[in-house]
């Protein structure tokens, strides 16, 4: 027996945007689920099969995230590859210093650091393989409702796009467009910055470009921030997928993720609830004005 615990949510000229993403819960015995959990999944993409998937992991420390993650992607049938390669059992300054500034490698916290290499050598698996697109992924991804409907969407719109881009499909950030710029059917939101990197998509020509980049202008930023430099740069374009396909466990409430400091708890779950509905649904009324207009 599940009852419905969300908040219905009715609109006129805003019922579009809010129709595609509303996430329900239910009340379970052991809890509050998602609907999608008890949901039927949809078959994936041929093209999402073809593109080659990595997780940001670190060696010890994160088995809990490790088998989380195994059972998850299992579920929806996706094949991935963790990422582990900048752990710091693996690097010393010599490796640090091809990728990240000296004054970074000396004042960056050894977890951001790695992360942050671990994107890197993400890019550059990319570019080593047969594939034009990865999913990156960190170790703690939360797939909302509709997921594989919304990847499906995702990558039917994805060849339009120039070469050369990112895709963010999480809402970590809790930053969407506003209800005055969304578009019916419209699934892409050109940005001038990012939605963090716990979710995205890239491109061969980004990997490339990116990695390239490193060459004149060394890291002095972690993941995200680094993101928003390259985009400042105009190494690469930054789009935002809506509805937003995930969430961070460290940062929704769920669990632990490899850079969070805080433990999954009810309480900062229901914040991260109460926030997501002000930012959702009253915020992009007011002043959510991020996306670049064309």
């Amino acid at each position: 027996m599940y009852l419905l615990a969300g908040i219905s949510c009715r609109g006129t000229s805003s019922q579009h945007g809010l129709n595609e993403y509303k996430e329900e819960l239910y009340i379970h015995k052991k809890g509050l689920i998602s609907r999608q959990s008890i949901l039927m999944k949809e078959q994936i993409n041929e093209l999402i099969k073809e593109t080659e998937i990595y997780v940001i992991h670190a060696i010890k420390g994160y088995e809990y995230q490790e088998e989380y993650v195994k059972s998850l992607f299992a579920e929806y049938n996706l094949n991935f590859t963790f990422v582990y390669d900048g752990d710091p059992s693996l690097t010393n300054r010599g490796i640090l210093k091809n990728y990240f500034s000296e004054e970074f490698i000396d004042s960056a916290s050894v977890g951001g650091m790695s992360c942050t290499l671990n994107h890197m050598f993400a890019y550059r698996k990319l570019i080593e393989s047969n594939s034009r697109y990865a999913l990156v992924f960190e170790n703690d991804p939360c797939f909302l409702p509709n997921f594989t409907k919304n990847l499906n969407r995702v990558y039917s719109e994805i060849e339009q796009l120039p070469r050369g881009f990112i895709i963010s499909i999480e809402n970590t950030t809790l930053t969407f467009p506003s209800f005055f710029q969304m578009r019916k059917n419209k699934v892409f939101y050109r940005a001038d910055s990012g939605r963090m990197a716990g979710a995205y998509v890239i491109d061969r020509k980004v990997a490339e470009k990116a990695i390239e980049d490193l060459q004149l202008n060394k890291c002095s930023d972690i993941i995200d921030w680094w993101h928003n430099r390259l985009i400042s740069r105009n190494v690469l374009d930054m789009y935002w997928a809506h509805p937003p396909l995930v969430e961070q466990g460290s940062h929704n409430g769920k669990m632990s993720g490899s850079l969070s400091a805080k433990e999954k708890s009810i309480s900062r779950r229901l914040r991260w609830l109460a926030r997501k509905y002000y930012r959702l649904y009253i915020l992009r009324i007011i002043n959510e004005r991020r996306v670049i207009e064309k």
